[in-house]
């Protein structure tokens, strides 16, 4: 979506007499003359100024610093890996390598390398180690912690370039969803469960693309299965959250499971976005004719106005011309029930809902058509 600029903040400085706008727009195009995003750098660099002018407090100034050093930091190294899909892992540190949740995680990791999946995790030790050792260091990311005592990262990324070490636990956490295409949760504490409760926060409210969220635990256990029941029977039932909520996450008792879950995902669905006022689903391949007109009425509830439009891309979308050969599906989502947008996405991933295979021509039609 076009970024507006923020003219408050030249009016700001234009009203008390210095024009630093058109300074900081100069300075600006030296070192990045063709940039699409000089007018967000310019609104960036007039907020330091701008704090710099009230000057009100020290500590708040070496936060912003110290955040935006993380950002910037974490921006480039990541760049590296852009366009590969990667899937975080959450779990507790304190798992010890003999236990099943252990040997699972291990295999989780490995499995999802398979897929060419790249596995994130806080690069400590228990879940966090075993995913890493199963995935090996060419499909790793580690984003560790500084903590006042000491800490160290897993062997797989320890000392790699792989590995990012974050000062603040919400930077750390940013990069935690805004890098992961996909979520497994495996039991934990206190830090796995703030985790899972953050991201489907983060996902029903739309603050976050939505995402596949796994939880997995072994055959048989109880962890995540209770933590559900207490949800519908305490969320769902007294409507905190809305029935359809449950769908955002998905109980699986395997690694192929939640391997299975997530390639599922992807089947079709590749990504989504926002558009002005319309939400923008981007897909492998376009739907038949009868999958548009079933979700026309299944799925009538999503749409604040109109219908389910199939198209190609759409020019405006400048920022994004890498994905010009997805077919769209737009529409006016009423950006409230993310629970039924995984039921809508679950309907374009299913196999029959794609283009109808064409026979293939017999001898005949191939001689008569190499004819004309």
């Amino acid at each position: 979506m076009p970024y507006q600029t923020n003219d408050l903040l030249a009016r700001h400085f234009q009203s008390n007499g210095v024009d630093l706008t058109g300074q900081v727009e100069e300075q600006l195009k030296r070192v990045a003359p063709n940039s699409p995003n000089l007018p967000l750098y310019r609104d960036m660099v007039l907020t330091v100024l701008r704090m710099a002018e009230e000057d009100l407090n020290r500590w708040n100034a070496k936060i912003v610093l110290q955040a935006l050093r993380e950002l910037e930091h974490a921006f480039r190294v990541l760049e590296q890996f852009k366009g590969r899909r990667k899937v975080t892992v959450f779990g507790s540190a304190r798992t010890p390598s003999e236990h099943p949740l252990y040997a699972m995680a291990k295999e989780l990791g490995a499995a999802l390398a398979r897929s060419d999946l790249m596995v994130i995790t806080g690069a400590g030790g228990g879940i966090m180690a075993a995913a890493h050792a199963g995935a090996g260091l060419e499909h790793s990311l580690g984003f560790n912690i500084t903590l006042p005592f000491e800490q160290h990262a897993n062997p797989t990324v320890g000392g790699t370039e792989n590995l990012l070490s974050f000062h603040f636990f919400f930077t750390r956490k940013l990069f935690f969803v805004k890098e992961a295409d996909a979520l497994v949760l495996c039991p934990g504490g206190f830090g796995t469960l703030d985790e899972a409760l953050e991201v489907l926060t983060l996902i029903q409210t739309g603050k976050s693309p939505l995402v596949p969220v796994v939880l997995l635990d072994t055959p048989g256990g109880q962890f995540w299965q209770g933590a559900l029941d207490f949800i519908r029977d305490q969320l769902e039932a007294n409507r905190y959250i809305l029935p359809s909520d449950m769908k955002l996450m998905r109980l699986v008792h395997s690694t192929e499971e939640a391997v299975q879950e997530i390639q599922q995902f992807y089947a079709n669905f590749h990504s989504s976005r926002w558009l002005k006022q319309q939400f923008v689903i981007r897909m492998n391949h376009p739907l038949n004719e009868q999958a548009l007109a079933v979700m026309q009425d299944e799925f009538a509830d999503l749409c604040l106005s109109g219908q389910f439009q199939q198209q190609v891309y759409n020019p405006e979308e400048q920022d994004e011309a890498q994905f010009s050969h997805l077919t769209r599906l737009s529409f006016a989502f009423n950006a409230r029930d993310n629970g039924r947008l995984r039921e809508l996405i679950d309907f374009i991933n299913l196999p029959e809902n794609g283009p109808r295979h064409q026979p293939r021509p017999t001898q005949r039609e191939r001689e008569t058509s190499k004819v004309n």
